[in-house]
């Protein structure tokens, strides 16, 4: 072996080799047990960054170890490749968003191959691909026929300058979270999908998903948003229409207990009786300026907390249902129409929101439930009154506890006709209509004898014209292109048939990718039914926190679509989620040149200085990495120096990967340490265990007390990492452990080989060379390249014995463990060579107990000071070699000791 381990040598070598032989190659095998592992494919921005890396190297390892249990294990890549940053980076870099893209999918897989992550890519998909997106096609006329998929006008957040439409969580405080221009409420024409009919079962799904994080179901849970109460009908004053139609106004609320108490009542600017209500009043100017105003503001409901409540008289009345008031009808920011139904029966007594309105337009103030013992006057209260109580001013209700009130009110509403009891979610139908280019094609066709008309099957895919060049702000070039647009009908035949021009949001394409890697290569079906059968649910999914809600959710839609359709059997996508913390670094700003990346800064002794100009530069907290802060870690740089393993190595032992891993040079270094402290380990092992049978018998049968040491600590390793992978993917600790085994191997003396120095005993040898095979093979899932050119080298020296030495022993899926057994599989699982073929090695029960106890002191109950001891020594022992310590003296000095106490020979507190 080299004297250190090269990366730049080794790395590609066995890239190669894997590549070569198809090692990663996954196809169904019902004699295997599958896991599916699978890590949300990236968007190609042109380069992956550490986000990526600790993302997918998390992955991986797992990936690794579940094919080292026996597993046939499906683990591919691919690209969510459509969408607004391809169009944006294409204007900004002057090219066409499809080149930008397949450019940057080319770079991306060469950077990951680099990385030596066990993808199968013979599986790999991208998006944008018209063999992948006309089976999208094909959904949405399945659901089209099904009346799963709808289309009406509605008010949506539309940017300007994107020309397009943004979804609530794409506008962040008025602006467009990627052009930074102002956002406006439009009306449009809008395709969507009926996601609400199935809100009460992804509801109670959550519940049903005991892999998830807990954070994660309840912000699904908070996403849905279930409420139940009543829906109530107000007569609008002077329209005669029946209490269906227009002339009513229908509110969701779940304090009916309160109606008596309404004075007036909000609608949201967006619904549709502002417009009407004002229309030849006084206020109609006034109407319309406010309705212009908040179409300028954000209207997510966590956007409206932060703005001033503020409203307009419409000019119109409605009518209290339960006691005949006449209630002024106001449109307020603060009512929405993505929930209930965008009207708000308003109770300033006993809403606090209400009451500030109320106060602030001078409004009446109704006092309806009174606290017990107490007398509330609406004239002097100085806040709502939102406590349980009992009625007043509420009719027949008076003296009634608030909350059986509820039931009571309800139920007379329903007898005369004026409402019902009700559930109402927060979750709206999911708009998927995009006014952008680099999309899915909505596969209809607009006629104006037909209206609406399904492409047929057989034109499928709707190709999107890659040749076709964005316009000059930006837009669409689709409504411009007479030979995309201009069509047939396929029902009548008209020739001045047009096709829908809008695209797809590309959180369809997310939606159910992870199926289609199951049969990439199906030309006949979505996907085919027999692989999905054998490969889903996806075992394990890896992702970030941020795609809690939105992705998540439509993935979980998808799947009950599909089921709906009689195309699947199951209903939940991923099994087990892990949502891995971020990458973070501390920023560095020059007063000159503004935030510096790292390598722009000269870094000692906790001081920086601006290599450009060199003045001295604020070190600033350690935040999320990003390009804008510029405290981002090149992944590139890292390869180059120190290559993918030692890159691999620090991502997984710097944090556990649920926590925030926060950059550290210092530790990419001690990685790279560790890593050539095995190499020369290694090297020496195989040195002085050259012809020595690796010892895996029974401790029992073991006379050498460092040998037992020795074996005790590596079958204690094996249990620890076993359990930390298997269990949390706690990677950290495991690799602790494996560090601590390597201490213990260097504390053995191996150079008493010499002649002038005791020789080793035989046990120790056979011991060693146990110690350092499982090593490596413990290693291997985390540094997959350094643990095959070890393991290559240890096997041009590996000699095998019979069951009576004692065989290599490897965990194998379902295989007998019972203590004392020997498993002998000659270290191969499907007859593959190197370490990627070998079994992951099982520990013994019998070598797990050591005769050796660790006792901890305290001094006047703090810890002084630990040591091992004989399990069999007697409590006086332990006594006096805790008072015979040299710590424990320290801390004593010349006080008298007053008692000193031995608890279950594992702690001595003395006390002085």
């Amino acid at each position: 072996m080299d004297d250190r381990y090269s990366p730049e040598k080794v790395e590609p070598r066995w890239q190669e080799y894997w590549e070569k032989n198809h090692i990663f190659r996954a196809s169904e095998d019902q004699s295997k047990k599958k896991y599916y592992l699978l890590e949300m494919f990236p968007y190609p921005s042109g380069k992956i960054h550490m986000g990526h890396v600790r993302n997918y190297t998390i992955g991986d390892v797992v990936a690794r170890y579940k094919r080292m249990n026996g597993y046939n294990v499906l683990h591919p890549m691919g690209w969510d490749a459509f969408g607004m940053p391809a169009e944006n980076a294409a204007i900004d870099n002057n090219t066409h968003p499809a080149a930008w893209t397949y450019d940057n999918i080319n770079t991306m897989r060469n950077q990951l191959k680099k990385m030596g992550f066990s993808y199968d890519w013979e599986r790999e998909i991208a998006t944008c691909s018209p063999e992948y997106y006309r089976w999208e096609q094909w959904l949405f006329l399945k659901m089209l026929e099904k009346d799963m998929v709808y289309r009406k006008e509605s008010y949506v957040n539309w940017c300007g300058h994107c020309q397009t439409v943004l979804a609530n969580e794409q506008v962040e405080e008025d602006l467009c979270w990627r052009c930074g221009e102002m956002v406006q409420q439009k009306k449009l024409w809008q395709w969507f999908f009926r996601i609400t009919d199935y809100a009460e079962d992804l509801l109670l799904h959550c519940d049903k998903l005991p892999g998830w994080p807990e954070k994660v179901t309840v912000m699904q849970k908070n996403w849905i948003g279930k409420s139940t109460g009543s829906e109530i009908s107000f007569k609008i004053e002077g329209r005669q229409n029946d209490i269906a139609g227009e002339g009513c106004i229908k509110v969701f609320t779940t304090r009916p207990d309160t109606l008596f108490g309404a004075t007036f009542m909000c609608l949201a600017p967006e619904h549709p009786l502002v417009e009407s209500l004002s229309r030849g009043t006084d206020q109609e100017k006034a109407v319309a300026e406010f309705v212009e105003k908040i179409s300028r503001q954000e209207r997510s409901s966590s956007a409206i907390e932060n703005y001033e409540k503020e409203g307009v008289f419409t000019g119109a009345w409605c009518i209290n249902p339960a006691n005949g008031r006449r209630m002024p009808i106001y449109t307020a920011n603060f009512a929405l129409m993505e929930y209930g139904t965008g009207a708000v029966m308003s109770v300033p007594a006993h809403d606090q929101r209400d009451f500030d309105f109320a106060k602030k337009y001078n409004l009446d103030i109704v006092v309806v439930i009174q606290p017990a013992g107490e007398v509330l006057d609406a004239s002097t209260m100085a806040q709502a009154f939102s406590a349980p109580g009992v009625l007043v001013n509420s009719g027949q209700y008076n003296g009634m506890p608030n909350d059986k009130a509820m039931s009571q009110i309800t139920d007379w509403l329903e007898r005369e006709g004026l409402g019902k009891k009700t559930v109402s979610f927060r979750l709206r139908d999911w708009g998927i209509s995009r006014q952008r280019y680099w999309g899915t094609p909505i596969p209809v066709i607009h006629c104006q004898s037909c209206g609406v008309v399904p492409v047929a099957e057989s034109d499928l895919p709707i190709v999107l014209p890659e040749d076709a060049h964005l316009l000059e702000n930006g837009g669409s070039p689709l409504p411009t292109l007479d030979f995309f647009k201009k069509t047939d009908c396929p029902k009548c035949g008209r020739g001045d048939a047009m096709r829908d021009t809008d695209t797809m949001d590309t959180f369809v394409e997310s939606s159910w990718y992870f199926i289609r890697y199951c049969s990439p290569g199906c030309t006949s079906a979505m996907f085919d039914k027999e692989a999905v059968k054998y490969w889903m649910a996806v075992d394990q999914y890896i992702g970030g926190v941020e795609h809690a809600i939105l992705h998540l959710l439509y993935s979980r839609y998808f799947m009950r679509v599909l089921n709906t359709l009689g195309l699947i059997d199951f209903k939940e996508p991923f099994t087990n989620l892990l949502t891995q913390g971020m990458v973070s670094k501390e920023t560095l700003k020059c007063p000159e040149h503004g935030y510096l990346f790292p390598e722009e800064a000269q870094i000692s002794e906790g001081k920086a200085a601006c290599r450009k100009c060199g003045s001295e530069v604020e070190i600033g907290r350690v935040i999320k990495m990003s390009k804008s802060k510029k405290n981002v870690i090149d992944p590139n740089d890292l390869l180059n120096k120190y290559g993918a393993d030692i890159t691999r190595l620090f991502c997984l032992f710097a944090a556990p990967p649920e926590k925030g891993l926060e950059w550290n040079d210092d530790g990419v270094e001690g990685c790279y340490r560790f890593i050539n402290r095995v190499w020369r380990l290694a090297d020496r092992c195989i040195d002085i265990t050259q012809g020595v049978v690796p010892y895996t018998g029974p401790l029992s049968e073991l006379s050498d007390s460092d040998a037992k040491k020795l074996y005790t600590k590596a079958h204690q390793t094996i249990k620890k990492v076993t359990d930390d992978i298997e269990g949390s993917f706690h990677f950290n600790t495991a690799i602790s452990a494996v560090m601590e085994l390597v201490n213990a191997m260097y504390s053995m003396d191996f150079n008493t080989d010499q002649p002038d120095m005791p020789q080793m005993s035989p046990q120790i040898k056979s011991v060693a060379a146990f110690c350092i095979r499982n090593i490596i093979l413990l290693l291997s899932p985390i540094v997959p390249h350094f643990a095959e050119e070890v393991w290559e080298y240890m096997g041009k020296f590996v000699v095998k014995g019979d069951s009576s030495q004692g065989t290599d022993i490897y965990k194998v899926q379902g295989a007998d463990e019972s203590q004392g057994e020997n498993i002998d599989n000659s270290g191969e699982l499907d007859k593959m060579n190197g370490i990627i073929g070998q079994l992951w090695p099982v520990y013994r029960e019998d070598a797990l107990v050591t005769d050796e106890i660790l006792v901890v002191v305290q001094v006047n109950g703090k810890l002084r000071s630990k040591f091992s001891i004989d399990a069999q020594s007697s409590d006086d022992f332990i006594r006096q070699t805790a008072l015979a310590d040299e710590m424990v003296q320290k801390h004593i000095a010349d006080q008298p000791v007053k008692k000193v106490i031995v608890v279950r020979k594992k702690l001595v507190n003395i006390v002085v």
